[in-house]
């Protein structure tokens, strides 16, 4: 019987891909052909900087109307959004339609969040389709009840710090952990209209599984608290060589959309057993000038070796975002300064001691997989309750406290450095997560089984198409 050929797309940004590749590989070790889609810019700088060597895996890159890609700052996300929609569904169904004339159609679409036009397509092609969900259960179960009945309740008191919501078989959450989106400042609404757009989808089917980058033992409750769906954890999608060993060459993501050196690792190399400071804000978050002041000058305050990523802004002739710190030359001294590395291998490196991150979910489920506490300084969208999560439901980080123009000052900031470098409790916590996230991924273990569940059905949907 011909291999079933699974379609899996992802919005083109690096918190989305990465998981969608590495689930790609998933299903290509239980024997899954996969073709990835994702736009035509960001599908060339990936194969720029890694080149993959998955054979199961093809790639089919489609234009967005952004082929030289998004530029923040320049481009507005309202129109970008627009024009993915309109042109990414006319070119993938130009995809599909390819391989239906060819014999060899996609017997299967698998698409991540923020691109519920390709679960309408699949429905035009009469292909079956399930939903990548790649942030946590929690936030999924936020969503809908926000659609479903508890909209108003949020709107009304989002501005109220004091106020506690209670949501179905969720922890009472303070405005604060909610998501960015609510929020009566928020620049992105057209965010909330995808996400009504795919409950929309969801709930035009019966019993809709629901693929979430999560595990059973991390969010029990969260995966079953919404009944009429079937969320099934199948994370922590990260490099196998890094979780169940299964592939120790699966060291990258392999989709990468900036450039790295490898100098920090020989550097981390040097370094004493929990003793660095590991600092990152991912792919897309900014910190402001004020905001780098305070942040460098409480590294210097702790006296602790740290790695630092801070991302060159991109634009030809700017003064690179380190060099325009007040203190370079002092923090060149104590620690390491990178625009990019590969997260997943610093976080399993025994010299780091804790990650001082934005709390977006690939950050925050590469540390709980690698047993590293967290300083949490979430900024928007899902990184807010990501960091009520990590704070006080698995307890592996402390959050940090802003000041009321937004900013975490050096001594706020030194404060949770150094309980996240010294609390055992952390450490225990962050420990017993890492060893449940592996136990998941590994042979027989919940999300392991659930991956293979999901092959065997789409194997009994190419069965039925014989």
């Amino acid at each position: 019987m011909e291999k079933p050929n699974i379609l899996l797309v992802t919005f083109p940004s690096q918190g989305h891909i990465n998981p969608g590749l590495q689930f790609a590989k998933r299903l290509t070790r239980l024997g899954v052909k996969v073709t990835f889609a994702t736009s035509i810019s960001a599908h060339r700088r990936m194969t720029k900087n890694a080149p993959t060597t998955e054979s199961l895996i093809s790639y089919a890159p489609f234009s967005d109307g952004y082929d030289e890609g998004f530029k923040s700052g320049i481009d507005d996300l309202g129109h970008f959004m627009t024009s993915m929609t309109h042109f990414g569904s006319q070119n993938l169904k130009a995809i599909i339609l390819e391989k239906i004339n060819q014999g060899s159609p996609f017997t299967s679409i698998v698409y991540s969040i923020l691109i519920p036009w390709v679960g309408k397509l699949a429905r035009e092609f009469r292909i079956p389709a399930t939903h990548l969900w790649n942030q946590p259960a929690t936030l999924f179960d936020i969503y809908y009840d926000y659609f479903r009945g508890y909209g108003d309740i949020i709107t009304d008191h989002i501005s109220d710090p004091s106020y506690v919501v209670n949501l179905p078989h969720l922890p009472p959450l303070a405005t604060r952990d909610l998501p960015s989106f609510f929020s009566p400042s928020n620049q992105y609404s057209f965010a909330l209209t995808f996400f009504k757009e795919q409950f929309d989808i969801l709930d035009e089917e019966t019993n809709p599984k629901v693929l979430v980058n999560t595990f059973d033992a991390l969010e029990a409750e969260a995966l079953s608290a919404v009944g009429k769906y079937n969320l099934v954890g199948v994370g922590p999608l990260i490099p196998s060589a890094f979780l169940d060993g299964k592939d120790p060459s699966d060291t990258s993501f392999g989709g990468d959309l900036f450039k790295g050196s490898k100098d920090y690792i020989e550097w981390l190399n040097t370094k004493p057993e929990a003793s660095v400071i590991y600092v990152s804000f991912g792919s897309i978050s900014v910190l402001s000038r004020t905001q780098m002041e305070e942040m460098a000058r409480a590294l210097l305050d702790t006296g602790r070796p740290f790695l630092w990523v801070i991302r060159e802004g991109g634009v030809e002739g700017q003064e690179k975002e380190k060099d325009k710190l007040s203190c370079k030359e002092e923090l060149e001294k104590q620690g390491m300064i990178v625009p990019w590395c590969t997260q997943v291998e610093v976080l399993s490196h025994p010299s780091v001691g804790c990650f001082v991150t934005h709390c977006g979910w690939n950050s925050t489920s590469e540390s709980l997989a690698s047993g590293v506490p967290v300083v949490a300084c979430p900024q928007w969208t899902d990184q807010t309750t990501n960091a009520k999560l990590i704070a006080d439901v698995w307890k592996t980080g402390v959050r940090l406290i802003r000041n009321e123009e937004g900013i975490a000052k050096a001594p706020e900031m030194k404060r949770c450095l150094e309980v996240a470098m010294e609390s055992e409790e952390l450490r225990r916590n962050a420990k017993k997560w890492k060893d449940l996230a592996r136990e998941a991924a590994k042979e027989g273990g919940s999300s392991h089984k659930n991956i293979k569940e999901f092959v065997d059905e789409v194997n009994g949907k190419v069965d039925l198409h014989q």
